[in-house]
């Protein structure tokens, strides 16, 4: 499908420019309304993030769905999974987070969640698209929507998230320092932890508007590892500016990216009983991590990177466990998306099912080191089309053989192709990889040539 406006997950840019403006989400909410409404009364639940334009954008969404006839639920500073869960219990037609996720505040974003918290459809995507090339209508007085906001929604997130896991799940004892990374997750996962019975040390939890995801967070963990050693705590746990993704710190200030996390619970998972097939990854996940996988038998496919590829093979395979190195990390029998604070109460029952630390589960996998180049390829050039790349990729593979692989990928938000190699000798995956992508960038000079 060929989208104007909405890519992998949403539409998302900088604030002030085309299309993260005032006018053109009031016209978004109204066209998203329009669509939504078709059927009657409709009624969509509305979250956002800590950056100060959420205000705005919040404002906008509201004027224009209520232009439309549909009732808007406000749920205030949210993270995604919160919203999503929130549309489904509160039988929404829809829901819409405003955030740019794990960018800085000077970006932000929109995204929705169908009536069941995943992602849009295609067809209803290209729908709210069709409308947006109308001239924008409003509905008689007697037909505006109506916004209240949700009082509760925190408590009710908090709730769920601590009954999802296991009623059972008790965390006293344990002290963990928690990085909020100044965002929606702010003023919920502090309570999540602390209500288990948890010490929480906060860091980075108190949003100003302007500080989201600055020098903290999933993206930014050094702060975090700082903190862990010199409060001797036992993990620690970043989330990122929407709380949908989740890197952790050992008790020796180790990071455990999302790789090592998608091991630690699909094992926690298949030891329970509770693994549903195989686990989907990635074209960026570890090759050492498939390589574990392998070793324990469990099936491991990838998918294209994005979450919502990750939720779509999941579904076609009817698995219940994937992820990201990033972190996002999806948990089909207790969530529609990736949630970083219900992921990291699952790795933290894994921690006590087994009575190992976070340093001794991660032990499984051993990843492999990793290199990777970006190149400047025209818009439109499949580098692997090129004459004498793909040579040079067959050479490097076979080089590798089966202890590594190569992957030439299109960034799909910039005119690059990133070129990356993964094998266990790092001398020899340097080497490569600079020489592969020294090839892709003489075969795309000839052609220019």
């Amino acid at each position: 499908m060929t989208r104007k406006f909405f890519g992998t997950d949403g539409i998302r840019g900088e604030v002030g420019i085309f299309p993260i403006t005032p006018d053109f989400v009031l016209k978004l909410g109204w066209a998203a309304g329009c669509v939504f409404a078709r059927e009657g009364r409709s009624k969509i639940v509305i979250g956002k993030d800590t950056r100060i334009s959420g205000y705005m954008f919040e404002s906008a969404l509201e004027a224009g769905l209520s232009a439309a006839g549909v009732d808007v639920f406000l749920t205030g500073p949210m993270p995604t999974p919160a919203i999503a869960y929130l549309t489904r219990t509160f039988r929404a037609d829809a829901g819409i987070v405003i955030s740019a996720s794990h960018n800085p505040y000077q970006d932000n974003g929109i995204k929705f969640f169908s009536s069941n918290g995943t992602k849009l459809p295609d067809e209803i995507e290209q729908a709210i698209e069709a409308q947006m090339d109308l001239a924008m209508s409003t509905v008689h007085s007697s037909q505006l929507g109506k916004a209240r906001r949700v009082e509760d929604a925190a408590g009710r997130y908090i709730e769920y998230c601590k009954g999802a896991v296991n009623g059972n799940l008790k965390l006293k004892g344990l002290k963990i320092v928690l990085d909020c990374a100044n965002g929606a997750t702010y003023h919920v996962a502090p309570n999540v932890f602390e209500e288990l019975g948890a010490k929480v040390i906060e860091i980075a939890s108190e949003p100003d508007g302007l500080n989201i995801n600055l020098d903290s967070g999933a993206t930014d963990v050094k702060a975090l590892q700082k903190a862990v050693v010199a409060q001797g705590a036992h993990v620690g746990i970043a989330l990122d500016g929407d709380g949908d993704r989740l890197i952790m710190v050992d008790e020796h200030g180790e990071i455990v990216d999302g790789d090592e996390l998608l091991y630690i619970l699909a094992m926690s998972f298949k030891q329970q009983g509770l693994l549903s097939g195989g686990v989907v990854g990635t074209l960026m996940s570890n090759f050492g991590l498939e390589q574990a996988f392998k070793r324990e038998g469990i099936p491991f496919e990838r998918a294209k990177v994005g979450d919502r590829y990750v939720m779509e093979q999941l579904q076609k395979k009817g698995w219940n466990l994937g992820g990201e190195s990033s972190g996002h990390i999806v948990c089909q029998q207790y969530s529609t998306t990736g949630d970083g604070t219900l992921a990291a109460l699952l790795v933290l029952k894994a921690m006590s099912d087994s009575a190992q630390t976070l340093a001794e589960l991660k032990q499984g996998v051993t990843k492999l080191p990793q290199k990777m180049i970006n190149v400047n390829v025209p818009k439109g050039v499949d580098p692997l089309m090129v004459e004498g790349v793909r040579e040079a990729v067959v050479d490097a593979e076979a080089q590798l053989g089966d202890k590594g692989r190569v992957l030439l990928r299109p960034s799909g938000t910039e005119p690059l192709v990133r070129v990356m190699v993964e094998g266990e000798h790092a001398e020899l995956v340097e080497s490569l990889c600079n020489r592969l992508a020294e090839s892709v960038e003489k075969a795309l000079a000839s052609l220019v040539s």
